[in-house]
């Protein structure tokens, strides 16, 4: 293109692609502990999922029991709740195309030790109690889960850098 020419107008990324989905995903306290943010934050980003919200806090067990409330009576509730207040953690919404089959498959299985090398927890979890990472595990979990973490005006939406118009 000369420098005459004009760059044809750019659809919104929701016109662009089908499919556009958000979703959770925290890096759990023993992967901030060990300082791994970077590592997987950027696994998403190089994947081509675009970070929406991101923010590190400390949760309490009042923000723990919303999250995992489907779990409440479970056996290992209790254990999880205190390890997921135990230290910082990051939230983040990620964006993309089918983002939660991809946030999931690149997370790995929840036991490290079945975890695929190559994943998140694969490479990084150590225990199955300490996996390093949450993600949402439905597009009906991200919806619940996403307003629990992220208010009005948390979550942003922006184009690419090679998108812009100067």
């Amino acid at each position: 293109m000369s420098a005459t020419q004009t760059a044809p107008a750019i659809a919104p990324r929701s016109e662009r692609f089908k499919d556009l989905q958000k979703t959770l995903v925290l890096v759990k306290p023993d992967a901030v502990a060990r300082g791994l943010i970077g590592n997987i934050v950027g696994r998403f980003e190089t994947r081509g999922l675009a970070i929406r919200g991101m923010k590190l806090i400390q949760m309490d067990s009042s923000l723990a029991g919303k999250l995992y409330a489907p779990h409440e009576g479970k056996p290992f509730y209790n254990d999880l709740v205190s390890y997921m207040t135990s230290g910082p953690i990051v939230c983040l919404c990620v964006e993309g195309v089918n983002a939660i089959p991809i946030v999931r498959t690149m997370m790995g299985a929840t036991n490290p030790v079945e975890a695929a090398p190559g994943t998140i927890r694969g490479d990084f979890a150590q225990r199955l109690d300490c996996n390093c990472v949450h993600g949402s595990d439905s597009p009906e979990s991200a919806e619940r889960e996403l307003p629990i973490f992220f208010g009005e005006g948390e979550i942003l939406s922006y184009d690419p850098a090679h998108t812009f118009k100067l």
